[in-house]
């Protein structure tokens, strides 16, 4: 098992092309920690270099202790299953498991044992004499991840394994995955774009985009406060509903934060109202997530929007339906593109991720750059919705009709508040 660190590690391509900036992580022993992101954001360039498949611009890297920027990728005690499962096509299961065991120059009853023990527990032990060209997706993936454990190494780096399977044998490889690594107690960095597995799979998960490190925590923590509006938006399974108001304190009674066509007031009581009031004057973001809100009788008095219903979708398990309230959405806020010009950007780690590159680093704390202007004018596509609509989650019954005019009720405890580059809007520390 394994400690990794990334101190400060950047990778610039030839030509200029910065594709990870200061990148600044802990992975713990034992711990299975994700990497999620857009594609292109960097999350396989990073392992990669964990992997010694590439060089590291700038920075350190820390293996158990150990620097590892120019250690050999055999020397680094690492196992890494692939995107397609990179089998020895001429070789059955069985020798393609016991491969890494016969390189090893291991004692052959062993290998034969081994080999036979993990194949019962990734359920391809009816597969052993048969070549990976004879088997389906989900079977050449056990085959992969099986010959990354078989000689039990102390670190694995998982590369999106999952992405070429449907969605039935995601969800049953998912499970196996969690299951064996955490038996094994091995530490675990695993890459992916797709939430949910990010989500039921990590012990913590790490947000990049534009190989920029976002955000770093539980997947609790990541969910239901995250550092930046890109966070938020990224991590929803259904769009984020992304608003701009205009805040203000009447005869400084309470705050509030007006919509145009609709208010809504939040109290003093409230631990973030004074953090909110700074912004008195200005714009702020506020991210709702469509379960935040709900439909209420027309008597309502609490904090609400009204609008028509323009349509509804219906997904199996739940129904959505899209309001026209009069509220239009933003862009999401996004660092600068470091990759532009070859240069490292200015913009920063937000939220829990800056507290631990300040545990890591001792160089200067870094701020985002953005233009508010051109996000809330539309500059970025990202985040936004066809149309100025709401999205709420109605859940198995479709209680409103297209057409129908509506109160949408909202959680106020369950609101997201950012500046408008995106960093999350926080209580004052006591």
């Amino acid at each position: 098992m394994s400690t990794v660190v990334l101190d400060n590690v950047s990778k610039i391509y030839p030509g200029g092309v910065l594709a990870v900036d200061r990148f600044n992580l802990r992975a713990e022993d034992g711990e299975l920690l994700v990497l999620l992101g857009p594609s292109g954001c960097g999350k396989s360039t990073l392992l990669r270099m964990i992997a010694g498949l590439e060089e590291i611009t700038s920075g350190d890297l820390w293996i158990d202790g150990r620097m590892a920027n120019h250690l050999p990728p055999r020397d680094r005690d690492v196992a890494m299953v692939f995107q397609n499962g990179a089998l020895y096509p001429h070789r059955t299961v069985r020798g393609n498991l016991s491969f890494p065991l016969e390189i090893a120059k291991a004692d052959p009853s062993l290998v034969r044992d081994r080999v036979i023990e993990l194949s019962k527990a990734l359920h391809i032990d009816e597969t052993l004499d048969r070549r990976p060209g004879t088997l389906s997706g989900g079977q050449r993936q056990r085959v992969a991840m099986g010959r990354a454990i078989v000689r039990q190494p102390s670190l694995f780096l998982m590369d999106e394994p999952l992405s070429n399977l449907d969605a039935g044998m995601r969800t049953e490889l998912r499970m196996e995955i969690s299951s064996l690594v955490r038996a094994l107690g091995v530490t675990t960095i695993y890459v992916t774009h797709d939430q949910v597995e990010a989500l039921t799979l990590a012990d913590r998960i790490a947000i990049m985009n534009r190989g920029v490190l976002q955000d770093v925590g539980t997947p609790g923590q990541i969910y239901n406060d995250p550092a930046t509006a890109f966070v938020a938006a990224f991590l929803s399974s259904q769009q984020l509903n992304l608003l701009a108001p205009q805040v203000r304190t009447p005869q400084n009674q309470y705050i509030l934060l007006d919509f145009g066509p609709h208010q809504i007031t939040m109290p003093w009581t409230d631990p973030r109202a004074y953090a909110v009031s700074q912004h008195t004057g200005g714009t702020i973001i506020v991210g709702i997530r469509p379960d935040a809100l709900a439909p209420v009788p027309e008597t309502y008095d609490g904090p609400s929007f009204q609008g028509r219903v323009r349509t509804l979708e219906y997904h199996g398990h739940e129904w959505l339906a899209y309001v026209e309230a009069g509220l239009p959405a933003v862009a999401v806020p996004e660092p600068p593109d470091p990759r532009q010009n070859g240069k490292a950007a200015n913009g920063g780690t937000p939220g829990r991720a800056r507290s631990m590159m300040r545990r890591l680093l001792s160089g200067p704390e870094r701020e985002p750059e953005h233009e508010p202007e051109d996000m809330l004018n539309g500059a970025s596509s990202s985040g936004t919705h066809r149309r100025a609509d709401l999205i709420v989650r109605l859940g198995s019954r479709p209680v409103w009709r297209t057409g129908e005019h509506v109160r949408v009720g909202v959680d106020l405890n369950r609101l997201m508040l950012f500046t408008n580059d995106g960093g999350r809007i926080d209580p004052p520390r006591r």
